[in-house]
């Protein structure tokens, strides 16, 4: 795990994972999301994944790094991209249950909060197994401590 204080702007971090057609489902009860598009799959195998699926993943996954895991860390906001009209997120090409979704992170802004606390801005890039970008997510905002918890 990094401290606050090794992270700098421009770190790389990577990921792969898949949604299956389970967690969807899971994702969909707990959000209690309704979309009649999204639930309607038929006879098809794979199951559009929704784009908040998609994102929630995605932060799901960046919390789990090995770099990350064990600071005391919490999403505080986005601020969006000035190039964007301060959107956040872009959902550019659809992802389907069991595909496989490369991640990157990339710390895009760091900044003291307090003596305890700093904040770190992470923009997410999410590939499909074709290459495809199929969603951007500038400038996701964590509120981290600076030093982690001692391990006992």
């Amino acid at each position: 795990m990094k401290k606050f204080s090794e992270f700098r702007v421009g770190d790389k971090f990577f990921s792969t994972c898949s949604i299956s057609p389970k967690e969807l489902d899971e994702y969909f009860n707990f959000s209690r999301v309704k979309n009649a598009y999204l639930e309607d799959h038929g006879d098809k195998k794979q199951q559009l994944v929704s784009g908040r699926a998609t994102l929630s993943r995605m932060e799901g996954e960046f919390t789990r790094l090995s770099q990350i895991y064990g600071n005391h860390l919490i999403f505080i906001g986005t601020d969006g991209d000035p190039e964007w009209k301060n959107k956040s997120t872009r959902f550019l090409k659809p992802l389907y249950t069991d595909e496989v979704l490369k991640i990157q992170y990339t710390i895009s802004g760091k900044e003291d909060i307090d003596d305890d606390y700093g904040k770190i801005a992470v923009d997410f890039e999410g590939t499909n197994q074709q290459g495809e970008t199929v969603l951007i997510s500038k400038k996701n905002l964590y509120r981290i401590k600076k030093e982690p918890p001692r391990e006992n």
